[in-house]
């Protein structure tokens, strides 16, 4: 298999994901945000458009979000018709874009993680300028134990350093998962830390 940087291999992915549930941190985050009530959520890196699809269905207008060119045809293939009036897509890296819509959800899973170090504290501050009162945030980070660590252009924390990144907000759930598993390339060590905060 080729890098993780090759858009071929995201492609691959996505494909392989879409027989999957809804994660659970998705779910977590719906339940503690309330129902949607037409009001906007944001998918960083909707991927599959599993998540995307369950805010749809709970009543969210949702601003998704991802880098492969095929995502627009993606999403819209996966969405009904009757609910691809709530949802707008956006084909691009996130440190291109220039802003989020206010949100009261943002959901960002397993996408963070793969922004350069260098760029991801200006997309944090964007996601965190986005959220608005009462709003939530749900994210994977990947720790700094995790076997991909060594990989110079993905960005990686210390429990501390997680933590910090929601010091302006309440944490309702802060979970960590250290341990040997699978990914889509094979056998790895994990080191992931699934965060929902919310903003006060």
């Amino acid at each position: 298999m080729g890098s993780l940087v090759d858009s071929r291999v995201w492609t691959d992915y996505n494909a392989a994901q879409a027989r999957r549930s809804v994660r659970q941190l998705c779910l977590d985050a719906m339940a503690l945000a309330g129902p949607g009530h037409g009001r906007q959520a944001i998918d960083l890196g909707c991927g599959a458009g599993k998540e995307t699809l369950a805010m749809l269905n709970d009543g969210w207008r949702v601003y998704a979000v991802d880098s492969l060119p095929d995502t627009r045809e993606r999403m819209l293939a996966t969405v009904p018709a009757a609910l691809a009036g709530q949802l707008s897509v956006e084909v691009s890296p996130f440190e291109d874009l220039g802003s989020l819509p206010e949100a009261d959800l943002i959901h960002a899973g397993y996408s963070l993680p793969f922004i350069h170090p260098g760029r991801f504290g200006r997309v944090w501050r964007m996601t965190q300028a986005s959220l608005g009162g009462g709003g939530v945030i749900a994210v994977n980070l990947f720790g700094d134990r995790d076997s991909w660590a060594d990989v110079p252009e993905w960005n990686f924390h210390t429990e501390a350093e997680a933590r910090q990144l929601f010091e302006s907000l309440e944490i309702l759930k802060f979970e960590v998962f250290d341990a040997d598993g699978q990914s889509f390339r094979g056998p790895k060590h994990w080191h992931i830390f699934d965060v929902i905060g919310r903003r006060p």
